[in-house]
């Protein structure tokens, strides 16, 4: 993702997400601009149809933002923009990953699950209406 994307990626994250649950242009532009981030997208005739992105800090990645168009799930387009957003974060020095999740996201938990992740706390009401499952990859 390059700085030019932060406007298609802000309105990909809300069509996504829904207003209060997405990005800004601003957060992406930043994001993009950031030499402790790594943020990747896919596109599908111009458009945008998944993200995923990840702020680095010493040996920790910590993944910010992904999603996948619903229309183009179940393609296999999440688990490349994912594994490739892994790859590079363990080859910038990262040792752990970590991320947070709906309780009731089980598809999402499923897949991360299938990349090594575990289910390692629990933060209330970190959602306005949900609380968070934290969850660890070390590689």
């Amino acid at each position: 993702m390059t700085p030019d994307d932060a406007e298609a990626a802000a309105a990909f994250d809300l069509k996504v997400f829904g207003a209060g649950n997405s990005f800004s242009r601003g957060y992406f532009f930043c994001a993009a601009c950031d030499d402790k981030s790594e943020y990747f997208i896919t596109e599908a005739d111009g458009q945008i149809v998944a993200c995923v992105g990840a702020g680095i800090l010493g040996d920790t990645a910590e993944i910010e933002t992904f999603a996948v168009d619903p229309k183009f799930r179940r393609r296999g387009i999440g688990k490349k923009i994912f594994a490739r957003l892994l790859r590079t974060v363990r080859e910038r020095g990262a040792k752990f990953v970590i991320l947070e999740v709906r309780p009731s996201n089980l598809p999402a938990i499923d897949f991360y699950e299938r990349f090594g992740f575990k289910i390692v706390d629990r933060l209330k009401n970190y959602y306005v209406d949900e609380d968070a499952f934290v969850m660890f990859l070390e590689f």
